[in-house]
Parts: structure tokens; sequence; C-alpha cells
């Protein structure tokens, strides 16, 4: 009999402990009321088995993760974040002397990228908006002047710089000297050096606060034309020692398609060149006394 009792002593034993066992289950999860970490371990254990990764751990790695996939080239470093830039658009020729007017220098029948110099206006709202293209790798520049000759001219101006930019300035002719004006009219300037030709566009208004280095559009003016050189973003002399003007003052809201051949495309229209033709041709033909 006692034996008996000795062999049901373990199974009342366990019997007894289980509720204890279940209630204390919950350690093994978390910290429980004793301050007791995973599995029972209290904080700040250095021993024992390694701990169960916590929720914000594995987020924290997930993210990791994540950023070295989405944000972080082949060698570790961030993209560039810059904005997109739009293209430039093209200059439109067919739409000379129709809805714009338009200047062309150089080869005949040539167009906004093959010709030596480039110019067209229109009239958008209370702005004039310019296109300006020359076959040089620094600037390309148009003078509004009340005569013919280089002075007292306002200029607009599309410089390339040494870091591959167009930029649109404002300058004041002071007889042979642009002198650069803080005062710019330009709005919404955009351009691009491609070809070895620069290029830009812009706006400007037709009314402006009376000024001696700007001039009221809305007037008509002589159109100087000019293209040449950059050192440093910095203009210098242009290309040719006497750039074509326009042959009369230029209205804005008249649209025209003007012509001006160049110097190699001037040779057998010239005056002289036409009556020498012209004497060779009768000696040719009366032949010699």
């Amino acid at each position: 009999m006692a034996r008996s009792r000795r062999s049901w002593a373990p199974l009342l034993l366990l019997l007894l402990a289980g509720p204890a066992a279940c209630a204390a289950s919950p350690a093994d999860d978390g910290a429980g009321p004793g301050g007791r970490g995973p599995r029972g371990r209290a904080r700040g254990d250095s021993g024992g088995d390694e701990a169960v990764p916590r929720h914000d751990s594995s987020y924290g790695t997930f993210a990791g993760e994540f950023y070295d996939l989405r944000y972080l080239s082949e060698e570790g470093y961030p993209f560039p974040t810059a904005p997109p830039v739009d293209p430039f658009a093209k200059i439109k020729v067919d739409d000379c002397g129709k809805t714009k007017g338009c200047f062309r220098y150089g080869k005949p029948g040539c167009n906004a990228e093959t010709c030596d110099y480039f110019l067209s206006y229109r009239m958008i709202g209370a702005d004039v908006e310019f296109e300006l293209s020359a076959d040089t790798d620094g600037w390309v520049a148009v003078g509004f002047s009340s005569d013919k000759k280089m002075g007292g001219d306002d200029v607009m101006a599309c410089v390339h710089d040494d870091n591959g930019r167009v930029r649109i300035q404002h300058f004041y002719n002071v007889g042979q000297w642009a002198k650069e004006i803080q005062r710019n009219p330009a709005r919404d300037e955009e351009g691009v050096f491609e070809n070895n030709r620069v290029t830009c566009r812009f706006k400007r208004p037709v009314n402006v606060p009376r000024d001696e280095t700007i001039v009221d559009l809305h007037l008509s003016w002589y159109y100087l034309f000019a293209w040449g050189p950059a050192i440093q973003g910095s203009i210098t002399r242009h290309d040719i020692d006497s750039p074509p003007t326009s042959e009369r003052v230029v209205s804005i809201y008249k649209y025209e398609d003007i012509f001006m051949p160049s110097a190699a495309y001037q040779t057998f229209s010239s005056p002289f060149c036409l009556l020498l033709i012209v004497a060779l041709t009768f000696y040719l033909l009366m032949g010699t006394p």
C-alpha cells in the first residue's frame, strides 16, 4: 500500500504544478511582471540562447534592404534626384512670314539649323517671343537700334558658358563695347548648345518702364544681328567685321520672312560683278577688233 502511494505522488505533483506552468507561459513570448525577457531570461542577461528578433528589428531590416534595392546604384551611391528637363523644341521655319517674322542670313534656302544666323519673333499676349540660332560655340544676339550703327543699342544675347549652359543676358552697347546690364527683361528662358550651334528662346515684354538701356518693342527699330566666340562665358568680338542688319525698321506686328545672303553668296549679286560679267560676255560675243 505504501508503494502504491509512492507511485501516485509524482502524478499528483505534476497535476498540481500544471496551472502554475500554464500561467508562466506568457513569459516565453515577452517580458512578464517579473521583468524577464524572451525565453525567461532576465533583461540584461548576456548568457542563454540568442534572443528571438523583435518586430521592429525585422521591419528595420526590410526597410534597409528596400532602400538599398530602390534608391542605391550598383556602386552604392544614391541616384541623382534632379527633376527631368524638357527637351528644347526645334524652331519651326514653316511658320515664317505667317505666324511669326524671320530673318535668315547664310546660304540660300537655309533654315534655323543651317543658316549662319537665324532670328524669329512673334507676339504672345503682352510679350514678344524671340528665337535665335547661330553657327558658333559662343554667343548669338540681336540688338534694337535707332540706326544701323553700333552704339546706344539695347541688346539681348544668348551666351554659351563653360558649364555647357546657355544663358540669356542683357547688354547695352556703349560705342563698340557691350556692357552687361543687370536688369534683364527676359523671361521663360531656354537654350541649348548642339552641333556647334547656340540656340535659344525667350520672351520679353512689349512695354517696359522708361529706361535708357531698354527700349519699347511696340515701336519700330533697326535690328542688329551678331554672333561670335565666348571666353569663360563672356562674349568677345563678333565673328565678322560688319554684321548684318535689317534694311529697314522692323515692326513686331508685321510678320515677314527675310533672307540675306552671306558674303560667300554675294559675289555675283554685287553691281560691280554684274557689270563685269556683262562686259565680259559682250567682249566674247563681239570678238576682238
